[in-house]
């Protein structure tokens, strides 16, 4: 064990590097007082602190124009021969969808398929529009991904989970 320089405590090395820790220098009014044993730890440690502080602000700057963003996005996408084309908002709802006079010559059925597959493709260009907006706010953080996943998992659910069938 290393002795502080100022006596107030010992303090282990590890490898050739004291390790420095607060000191309990007794108690006051507030209860507990601890003194840093080194004025170096503390500027680190207050160094530390104001990049954490500035990194969530950065964090919360970028987040907050992200959602902007978001809010205004939208997804549109039409069928091979252009009879039906889809527009849906930023959580992927239908807000237009245009026919066509052409899908007259088909039957109802075969007209709706195309309006679900179409409709299909347009949350597919918004969660397109969704992953790039996530990762130029985010880059390939952990953040980024799991906006990512959620879109993905509303816009795209997996065709036999239950969530397809409500």
């Amino acid at each position: 064990m290393a002795f502080d320089p100022v006596g107030m405590h010992a303090a282990p090395l590890v490898g050739s590097v004291p390790v420095m820790s607060p000191v309990v220098a007794g108690s006051g009014p507030l209860g507990r007082v601890d003194v840093w044993a080194d004025d170096a730890a503390l500027d680190a440690a207050e160094r530390r602190l104001d990049e954490w502080e500035t990194s969530l602000a950065e964090r919360a700057a970028r987040a907050k124009t992200m959602s902007a963003t978001m809010r205004d996005l939208t997804g549109t996408a039409h069928n091979t021969d252009r009879t039906v084309d889809v527009t849906v908002d930023s959580v992927g709802l239908l807000i237009d969808l245009r026919l066509d006079e052409r899908v007259r010559q088909h039957p109802a059925a075969h007209t709706a398929r195309q309006i679900l597959d179409t409709t299909a493709a347009a949350r597919a260009d918004l969660l397109r529009q969704v992953s790039d907006a996530a990762t130029e706010s985010f880059g390939d953080d952990a953040s980024a991904q799991a906006i990512i996943d959620s879109y993905r998992s509303r816009l795209l659910p997996d065709q036999g989970s239950n969530d397809a069938r409500r």
